[in-house]
């Protein structure tokens, strides 16, 4: 059920509880409102939930490229030390 036959629903039990006679009309109709907000708090609830997961893989998504980018210059500079490391050996010598 999507969000406008619940309203149109809603609407329809509380013309319909207008109906009923007095003792009973105010009890069923608190009990109406109560369902409706109730299902509204829902409602804002599950967006503030679907913002949260938005935010969340938005995070994920970056923590990944991070983690990629580390990865390829932790390469780069093992690269270079290595290279570096090569050359050092050679031609330097290391004071005591």
């Amino acid at each position: 059920m999507n969000e406008q036959d619940f309203q149109k629903r809603l609407d329809d039990l509380l013309s319909q509880i207008q109906t009923l006679p007095d003792g009973d009309r105010e009890r069923v109709s608190q009990l109406a409102e109560e369902t409706k907000s109730r299902h509204d708090q829902m409602r804002r609830t599950v967006a503030e939930l679907q913002e949260s997961l938005d935010f969340l893989r938005l995070s994920v998504k970056y923590m990944l490229f991070d983690l990629e980018a580390t990865r390829r210059e932790n390469a780069y500079l093992r690269m270079l030390l290595q290279t570096q490391g090569g050359q050092g050996q050679s031609g330097e010598e290391t004071e005591e």
